[in-house]
Parts: structure tokens; sequence; C-alpha cells
């Protein structure tokens, strides 16, 4: 049914008028005039287009996507083309500079995903993203340093979304990273790296 149901498209439908006007050709009572084609216009193909597009492929360059320029620099988001990347941002805890996933503080009256495309619109680079999902893909929780601690509250958590981004305005910043997942280890705090590590795509 979805066979005998489907409409051609254009291009096949110029094969097969191509291939009637052919015919016609052929016939010994083939008479131009009938042809409803100026006589001095040159007819171009379904066939010859098609032989043309095969011509253009064949010759065509790829734009290499290993470089070794760029590929080493962290910052940019156009290293490591062939991969998927992880962006992390720099955070300050505390006393402490830590790399983490994007975060910000929850807000009365948000939902958590509204929290999540907070965090991602206040970072220093303009970025849109398509989220994947409204419930949290995982859950992080901590301590706080002791100076930030209150009797009502020594810990937190953080949840995470998972959210495919658009290349930002500014090709790099500082104060971000695009990783692989085999090079978080090296940024990111072991406890902390063990609850994200699960969800995070690698393929």
């Amino acid at each position: 049914m979805e066979l005998e149901k489907s409409l051609l498209s254009d291009h096949e439908l110029r094969l097969i008028e191509d291939a009637e006007r052919l015919k016609r050709k052929q016939a010994d009572d083939y008479d131009s005039d009938e042809e409803d084609v100026q006589m001095d216009q040159d007819i171009v193909l379904a066939q010859d287009l098609e032989d043309s597009w095969e011509h253009k492929f064949r010759n065509m360059q790829f734009t290499p996507r290993v470089r070794d320029d760029v590929d080493q620099d962290l910052s940019s988001v156009q290293r490591c083309l062939m991969d998927f990347l992880v962006l992390v941002s720099e955070h300050a805890v505390g006393d402490q500079k830590l790399w983490l996933l994007p975060q910000r503080e929850w807000q009365e009256g948000e939902t958590l995903r509204q929290t999540a495309e907070r965090a991602l619109a206040s970072l220093p680079v303009g970025l849109e993203a398509t989220f994947l999902g409204n419930a949290p893909c995982g859950v992080y929780k901590y301590k706080l340093p002791k100076p930030l601690r209150t009797d009502s509250s020594i810990g937190t958590k953080v949840f995470f979304f998972k959210a495919v981004l658009s290349e930002p305005s500014a090709s790099s910043h500082s104060a971000l990273l695009w990783l692989k997942k085999s090079e978080l280890q090296s940024y990111l705090k072991p406890s902390y790296m063990m609850k994200v590590e699960p969800f995070i795509i690698d393929l």
C-alpha cells in the first residue's frame, strides 16, 4: 500500500517523461513538429543531470575533520569534530575553583529544566540547546565547604539534564572547556566524575 499510494518526485517524473520522449523519437512515425519545445533550445535530460551530479560528487573534496592546530585547544568548540564533546565550565566553590558541568542555583517558581536552561543562557558565549526531555538524567549530592554550611543546610543536590548544544556565537572562552569523555577525568573530581560518567554519551 505504501508503494502503490506513494507519489513520484519531480525528478522521477522527469525521468519517465524523458523515456517517453526518447521512445517517440525512435518510432517510425515520429514528427518533430509535435514536440512542444523550441527547436533551437537544448534539452537537458534528467539522466544528464544525474551524470553531472555524479561527476561533482566524485570530484568533491571534504574538509578535514582532524586538525592538529585546533584539536589541542580545549576551549575551542571546533576541536575533535569526529567526537562527541562535553561542555564544562569553571565554578567557584568556597575558596576553590572547580571544573563542573554548567549549573546554577534553583530559584523559587522555576522548574528544574528552566533552571538548566538559565544555566546555559548565563554562560559567556551564546548557546542554544535542545533538551532531551523534561526529567533529570542524573543527580549528584555533596556537602558544602564548612564555611558555607548552616544549621538547616549542610549540603546540596545538583540535577543534570541532557541537551544537544548548537555552535556558540564565540568560538572559544577561557572559562569553558569542550572535552571528550576520556578527558573528563583529568578535570573533574573523582567523586563528581563517578556520578556524571554513566549518563555522558560517548560514541
